[in-house]
């Protein structure tokens, strides 16, 4: 079959100014008094949030929630913080059923708590007390109460003044990757300590960043600056790394030459 000549006989150009896209562009065209090339740019840059934070799957169970990203700056204003989509397991049948038969809704709680705070944190986000307050339908004195108990059995649960290296964080740090250079592996560690894989290797990569800046004759301040860790987190670390270092330990040596590969810059 031959292609027409005038192919635009039927006014296609006209009909594709017409559809949804050029009309969202032309009202933001007019409605903040930008020109149509900005206005273009803007509506494909919203196009991209949008797809970011709504364009998620969903299981049996699960819920989208927005949380603060994990590398958000204890202090700052909720409002300025960036954002991350979570997709997290509300309601799990087996687990859930299983806890509220032996431990009550307390349990059932508890074990929520434990699962919604990990799987958030292993999509770069944490969760609040009032963010978990409002998923399980409770209020937030009693989600404290519910970590208090969940500490009290050796429980670590990923909170912003968790991670952010205040109170009994820095030392459960400390002492994961103490574990971790030991030689245990990642599921010996989730045993005994609770923690994923996922979390585990994030401690790794922080450790890595303090140290390689330690080795760039960066005091404990500037480091805090660059990294936003804690004073008291970069010592420990340094510590650990010495008493490490000083064994000639054969995974800190793994650790460091992966991140040396890391931060060459490629060749052409």
């Amino acid at each position: 079959m031959d292609k027409i000549k005038n192919n635009d006989s039927y006014g296609l150009k006209r009909l594709e100014s017409k559809n949804a896209k050029n009309a969202i562009i032309q009202k933001l065209s007019q409605d903040f008094n930008l020109t149509p090339i900005i206005a273009e740019a803007f509506y494909q840059q919203v196009s991209v949030y949008f797809s970011e934070h709504s364009n998620i799957s969903l299981s049996s169970g699960e819920v989208s929630y927005e949380a603060v990203c994990s590398t958000e700056p204890a202090g700052k204003h909720i409002r300025l913080t960036r954002k991350v989509t979570c997709r997290l397991k509300l309601m799990d049948i087996n687990s859930d059923f299983d806890a509220l038969a032996n431990f009550g809704l307390a349990g059932m709680r508890r074990l929520r708590i434990e699962r919604l705070t990990r799987q958030a944190y292993d999509q770069g986000a944490l969760l609040t007390y009032e963010d978990l307050a409002l998923l399980l339908t409770t209020s937030t004195v009693t989600v404290k109460r519910d970590f208090a108990a969940l500490r009290r059995n050796g429980k670590t649960i990923p909170t912003r003044g968790w991670h952010h290296d205040m109170g009994r964080g820095t030392i459960h740090k400390t002492q994961i990757l103490d574990l971790y250079l030991q030689g245990y592996l990642f599921s010996e560690i989730e045993a005994r300590t609770h923690h994923s894989e996922t979390v585990v290797q994030h401690y790794i990569q922080d450790f890595s960043r303090i140290v390689l800046l330690h080795h760039k004759a960066l005091s404990v301040d500037q480091i805090r600056i660059a990294t936003g860790f804690s004073n008291r987190l970069i010592e420990k670390y340094i510590a650990l790394f010495n008493k490490y270092d000083a064994q000639k330990n054969s995974k800190l040596l793994a650790i460091f030459d992966l991140a040396k590969k890391k931060s060459t810059p490629r060749t052409l």
